[in-house]
């Protein structure tokens, strides 16, 4: 019998948190369509069946003639084998199941069909969990689950090739953004529906005290010239393609054709 995958997500905490996103406040989003249709136009081929999956439709309003728009979930609304690219788009990293999530991705493209997936990766935020995780310290006297875990991008370029796909490619975007105080950039995350969202999460509010701290740590941490607070987002982008008999192949060990000595026109090397 299959164990289902452990509940790192609280989804209808989550659900209920993106319903009251902010259209001021969506700027990764936008930022992330803006990288995805970049990387597209470098593909030098048409595609005519494509599929978005991701959490607000209304970013992505306007893309590719034909795009099917597929809410995120555990269980994806993908045909298997109906499209020729599938982009995942900024819920990657709250998947309680990420490799589960680009097998359907895989199933539901065509043979040689391209992956696109963008989502937050492990250095996003990282001044807000020194700040947060100093703060709850000291006025709480232990630590609790705040900021969602976040995937490095070595250990992200890996779920690719486990989750079946050829020729996978993992790279990233690191963005900035400032803000006046962390008040400034809660309301922010609110607006974009990246708040907390774990499923051990404390479920009280905290004390007032605690931001209050959590704000001045960050100050005195991280303040640029200016006083204002760098926020660290990262944007990973993975890459990966449907395997097909037509894609390129790495030589079989003992295949080649000429030594690297000859090859690099230099004498070989005795031992």
């Amino acid at each position: 019998m299959t164990q289902a995958p452990k509940q790192i997500f609280d989804r209808r905490t989550l659900n209920a948190r993106r319903s009251r996103r902010s259209s001021d406040a969506m700027f990764l989003h936008q930022l992330a369509r803006d990288e995805v249709e970049d990387r597209l136009s470098l593909v030098n081929r048409p595609f005519t069946t494509p599929a978005v999956v991701c959490p607000f439709p209304e970013v992505w309003d306007g893309f590719l003639t034909g795009t099917a728009i597929v809410p995120d979930g555990d269980v994806l609304s993908l045909k298997e084998g109906t499209h020729d690219v599938v982009i995942h788009a900024m819920c990657l990293h709250w998947a309680n199941d990420p490799v589960g999530q680009l097998i359907q991705c895989r199933r539901a493209l065509k043979e040689d069909g391209l992956l696109l997936v963008i989502l937050l990766g492990g250095q996003t935020l990282h001044e807000l969990r020194t700040a947060m995780a100093e703060a709850e310290t000291s006025v709480m006297g232990g630590l609790s689950p705040r900021v969602a875990p976040m995937g490095e991008i070595r250990d992200l370029g890996g779920l690719l090739q486990r989750a079946g796909f050829a020729l996978p490619v993992a790279d990233l975007v690191p963005l900035t953004a400032e803000y006046r105080d962390l008040t400034h950039l809660i309301h922010d995350l609110r607006g974009m529906g990246e708040t907390n969202a774990l499923a051990q999460r404390l479920k009280r509010p905290a004390p007032r005290a605690l931001f209050q701290m959590a704000d001045r740590i960050y100050r005195e941490h991280f303040a640029n010239a200016k006083g204002r607070l760098p926020a660290t987002f990262e944007l990973v982008c993975l890459t990966g393609w449907s395997p097909s008999d037509s894609q390129q192949k790495p030589l079989r060990p003992g295949s080649a054709q000429m030594r690297l000595a000859d090859a690099l026109k230099v004498p070989e090397a005795k031992l």
